[in-house]
């Protein structure tokens, strides 16, 4: 399915992404890497041993991009402008390697641009869960959603 306008993104919608995911240790020792996040937590599995989880977490911000990226296709593929921004982000539960993530959204408001009439700013509230059904990440996205082309308009 390709991105949704902005009309189509009424407040109270809800998308079950039917895409998920399972996270490996290279995606978590890379993305660590890649971002100079030397946190031992995420690539040493000796020091991780001797936690209170007992083994190397996730990189939260991994888990994040994980998250909304799952969400894109259905929601905001090609119609997007961009982000304005994100808040209220939660990890309630740590992703370790092997977990597999599934993801949910719910538009939480929309409201029309001041500035460009042909776009409009929706509010996403995207949640995040693992294969044991326990809520790993949550977070609101503000999107600035490109409005549907006027000759296409119902």
């Amino acid at each position: 399915m390709a991105g949704l306008y902005f009309e189509d993104l009424i407040q109270e919608r809800e998308f079950d992404h039917p895409w998920s995911r399972t996270v490996t240790e290279m995606d978590n020792v890379l993305f660590s890497s890649l971002t100079l996040n030397v946190q031992p937590l995420h690539l040493d599995e000796h020091f991780s041993q001797n936690t209170e989880w007992g083994q190397r977490i996730v990189n939260s911000l991994f888990t994040l991009g994980l998250m909304i990226g799952m969400t894109v296709n259905d929601t905001t593929l090609g119609t997007t402008i961009g982000n304005l921004g994100m808040s209220d982000v939660r990890f309630p539960k740590p992703v370790f390697h092997g977990d597999t993530l599934k993801v949910r959204t719910r538009v939480v408001s929309r409201r029309e641009s001041k500035s460009r009439p042909d776009a409009g700013i929706v509010e996403f509230q995207h949640t995040a869960i693992n294969q044991r059904d326990e809520v790993v990440a949550t977070c609101t996205r503000q999107a600035f959603m490109r409005k549907r082309p006027a000759q296409v308009r119902a």
